[in-house]
């Protein structure tokens, strides 16, 4: 996958969106002798996404990734914390204020497919957003529709046509499209690649990118896919069982990982790996989100761990020397 290296392509030092101890629990299940226990599927994230930044979020499966998107984009309710959106607190919003806010915000999904009306033409749901937020005349709308299509590299003499006459790659780019019709700011791409063929996922990637530094969006990329986040992305933030466990720039991260975990996802990734087998792969299984390890939640896994990691939750703290990087591990300085 030729996946072309946009990082730094435009930056500003003003912080866009916010988030400050960001926790969300949901209900898990209970019995007729035990009350229900809750789930921290996110447990107090902070995380900032700066005006034209790409910050990348990576981690495995059910670690938390998808739900912090949405919790900054409010389309899941927070349990604790607050998000920030050009300095204004969000949290609260509800009704004609969550609306308007929704204009400057979007999310495209993983799924292109599913995330498009199969009974409608794609002009048509690209057109909503124009329309919800009176972006333009009845007598403009149709227009601005046609420049979308081009913008991501589609025909606008196919707005008339249905989700299922395209592509995978090409739903994707419309879903995109979809989500530029309202001029956001802010977008949360949540494995927008994950589901198209190898040989297409480039293509939209360097479509994001190329947009991103036209328009100076910023953006949340959330992905398996590590040699992607490090082509794409400015900042890297690592996931685990809810918690933030390293943060910093994507260059340094990828160069010399201060986290355990970093290291073994890293170690996973054949294209980053800096020697074969210098870093041992991941053993065990992942601990329920339910009944988390006390202490570091990775201790389980980790080839580093000792009996007092059990003790305490590890802060993510500044890496001495290691250029604004956060990192929650009591070993950090000794990787």
């Amino acid at each position: 996958m030729n996946v072309i290296d946009r990082t730094g392509a435009f930056k500003s030092a003003r912080s866009l969106v916010r988030g400050e101890g960001l926790t969300k629990a949901f209900p898990g299940r209970g019995s007729l002798f035990s009350a229900r226990q809750k789930i921290l599927a996110v447990r107090g994230v902070d995380i900032t996404v700066g005006q034209g930044e790409a910050v990348g979020v990576v981690g495995e499966s059910g670690c938390g990734k998808s739900t912090l998107g949405r919790l900054l984009l409010q389309l899941l309710p927070l349990t604790d914390g607050r998000v920030l959106f050009d300095g204004d607190d969000i949290s609260g919003l509800k009704g004609a204020a969550m609306r308007a806010m929704r204009r400057r915000m979007q999310l495209v999904f993983q799924d292109p497919y599913g995330s498009l009306d199969p009974r409608r033409s794609i002009g048509a749901q690209i057109a909503d957003g124009i329309r919800i937020h009176r972006l333009a005349g009845r007598a403009e709308i149709g227009e601005r529709v046609n420049g979308l299509l081009r913008q991501v590299g589609l025909d606008p003499g196919q707005a008339q046509r249905l989700p299922h006459e395209f592509s995978g790659g090409q739903r994707q780019r419309i879903a995109i499209a979809r989500a530029l019709s309202t001029a956001p700011e802010f977008i949360v791409a949540d494995e927008p690649v994950s589901a198209l063929d190898v040989s297409i996922q480039a293509q939209v990637v360097n479509l994001l990118a190329d947009l991103r530094q036209e328009l100076g969006l910023a953006l949340l990329f959330i992905s398996h896919d590590l040699h992607v986040v490090r082509h794409l992305c400015d900042r890297v933030v690592v996931m685990y069982l809810g918690r933030v466990v390293e943060e910093g720039a994507a260059q340094d991260v990828f160069q010399a990982p201060a986290h355990p975990y970093t290291r073994a996802l890293i170690g996973a990734t054949p294209s980053l790996r800096q020697k074969p087998g210098s870093i041992a792969a991941l053993s065990g299984e992942i601990p329920s989100v339910a009944a988390p390890p006390s202490g570091c939640v990775f201790r389980t896994r980790c080839p580093m761990a000792q009996p007092a990691c059990a003790d305490a939750v590890p802060e993510l703290a500044p890496l001495p020397g290691g250029h604004q990087r956060r990192v929650a591990c009591w070993r950090a300085g000794e990787i």
